[in-house]
């Protein structure tokens, strides 16, 4: 299959882009290269690889990436809520109107199919703390990250859902773990960077509940989309993850307390994250045959090994954060 991946630059993508190839599919990327293109360095002169550095709000790049290919892995957005939040505007421009030109600039191409990369925040906070959402949850956006994100849903999954293309909507547990395009801004990370380097962590809201995936897990479950028959995905929403990695923030540090030594933790209660949600992951496990291979404790020893051997030299850069 000839795989465009829109922002095949960023965490999630650049790993998705060497699973791909892994698997002997022809993979293009367009990526505005707004964090950089080092992540891709070591695929660049790979025989399926080619890159192309545009922007999916500009027609001409969009169509001159979609030339050729079977389809689309989308990923490009301003992802977080934060970012959304400092760069409305431009999220409004990606993720949600750059995202339906490029969709129907794929569609008028001739392309068959269409991975959406959503996310677990649609769900935002759950009328039952105790309770567990599926996919047939309603949803309540808390941020304009993913309000967009299930505007965007919305339109592939209802007003296109006879489209000629298959759609699929993966909404994404909150990420960890390596990728070549590190981020230390991601709960995980940061509190394992946190704590392997200051030996103290602050917590803000410990009590909120929100599921965890490994960015490998995330990343092949694009690909196990892609390669799953048409009638199991087409205009399907799927979360992605494993219902026993749900943690609240306090059961996080307690996993990074296991692996790094001495650390001081500070609990402060609060109550300004609206988001707090269990989710569970049954219908990708029973319908794909999907499982994770890793869990948050594994991602926590993962980041502290690679800050210990000191090829990081500065965890707090600005390169290692999306704002």
């Amino acid at each position: 299959m000839k795989v465009l991946v829109t922002g095949g630059a960023g965490y999630i993508g650049s790993v998705l882009v060497r699973q791909l190839l892994k698997n002997g599919h022809e993979v293009r990327v367009i990526d505005s290269l707004k964090f950089g293109g080092d992540a891709l360095y070591d695929v660049m002169l790979h025989p399926n690889f080619s890159f192309m550095k545009g922007d999916i709000r500009q027609s001409d790049d969009v169509q001159r990436a979609l030339e050729g290919m079977d389809a689309v892995a989308h990923l490009a957005a301003i992802v977080g809520d934060p970012a959304c939040k400092k760069f409305s505007d431009e999220a409004k421009e990606t993720n949600w109107t750059g995202s339906v030109d490029l969709f129907e600039a794929a569609e008028k191409a001739g392309l068959k199919r269409f991975v959406f990369a959503s996310t677990c925040s649609n769900y935002g906070k759950m009328p039952d703390p105790e309770s567990f959402v599926t996919e047939t949850s309603p949803l309540n956006p808390v941020s304009l990250y993913a309000e967009l994100k299930v505007k965007f849903e919305q339109y592939l999954l209802e007003e296109r859902k006879d489209s000629n293309i298959c759609s699929t909507s993966l909404r994404f547990s909150t990420v960890y773990g390596f990728s070549p395009r590190i981020r230390f801004d991601l709960t995980v990370n940061e509190f394992t960077r946190n704590a392997t380097i200051h030996g103290e962590q602050e917590i803000w809201g410990a009590q909120f509940w929100r599921p965890y995936c490994h960015v490998d897990d995330l990343a092949r479950s694009v690909v196990l989309v892609l390669e799953s028959p048409d009638d199991k995905v087409r205009a399907n929403v799927f979360n992605v993850g494993n219902t026993e990695e749900n943690y609240r923030k306090g059961q996080i540090m307690d996993e990074v307390c296991k692996v790094v030594p001495d650390v001081k933790v500070n609990y402060v209660e609060s109550s300004e994250d609206p988001r707090d949600y269990r989710v569970n992951f049954d219908k990708i496990k029973q319908e794909l045959g999907y499982s994770i291979t890793k869990k948050v404790p594994d991602g926590v020893q993962e980041i502290y090994t690679l800050l210990k051997t000191g090829i990081v030299t500065d965890a707090f850069a600005q390169k290692f954060r999306n704002i």
